[in-house]
């Protein structure tokens, strides 16, 4: 049986409850062991994956690397799925030094120590379709070859999280698959963000008996692109 040792970041969160479920879908034949790490708590509970995965979960400030070196002392991965972020646009353009150190130091902290640990460890890299930028009709549908053009302080993080990809890449051997995710939606996502929010809100009228109601937008004119986050 093939075992399979997943160090998932972020696992707290919106994308990590529902790639905890596709692991449990997915078992067959391997033996998958997976340590959780995050900076907080998750909301959900761990025990219904805790026997199906063996799931630890450990609360860990990637920004402190001596931390970091405690998880791989404890469980050195083969695979790694980096989800931790800060990943509002609108919360870095509020705190863009916060934002962009973030987002940079935790991903230099997690692929520097993996590589002392396990060279042959492949790491997914988690990037955004904000780092195309502002595209105009004439360049759609996008492809991988299209420039990178960030606008902001998060989407200029992402590119540099890239880069730095390509760093360890080209310099050290290190295995890493690059993604720029477009937008994905799906049950438990927080409500800061646009359809989670539009839906709550949407909820409150209805509860409130009222068949008008105004419900607080940024701009409409926007077009973007969604994925269910079980496709992702």
């Amino acid at each position: 049986m093939i075992e399979e040792r997943i160090l998932i970041t972020g696992v707290s969160g919106f994308v990590g409850y529902h790639l905890l479920n596709f692991l449990c879908g997915n078992k067959e034949n391997k033996n998958i062991i997976v340590c959780g790490i995050d900076i907080k708590t998750p909301e959900f509970s761990c025990k219904e994956f805790e026997e199906k995965l063996s799931l630890k979960c450990y609360k860990v400030n990637l920004l402190h690397s001596d931390e970091v070196e405690q998880i791989f002392d404890r469980f050195v991965p083969n695979y790694i799925v980096h989800l931790a972020s800060y990943s509002s646009v609108a919360y870095s353009w509020k705190n863009p030094r916060e934002s962009f150190a973030n987002n940079t130091n935790i991903f230099l902290n997690l692929i520097t120590t993996s590589m002392k640990y396990n060279k042959d460890c492949r790491i997914l890299s988690v990037g955004s379709s904000e780092e195309y930028g502002i595209v105009s009709k004439e360049e759609l549908p996008l492809l991988e070859t299209a420039k990178l053009n960030p606008v902001s302080p998060y989407a200029v993080a992402r590119v540099s999280q890239e880069m730095l990809s390509k760093v360890f890449t080209v310099s050290y051997g290190a295995d890493v698959v690059l993604t720029r995710s477009f937008n994905h939606i799906g049950p438990y996502q927080d409500k800061r963000f646009a359809i989670p929010s539009f839906i709550e809100r949407m909820l409150e009228i209805k509860r409130k008996g009222s068949k008008k109601g105004i419900i607080q937008t940024g701009d409409l004119t926007i077009i973007r692109d969604f994925v269910d986050v079980r496709d992702v």
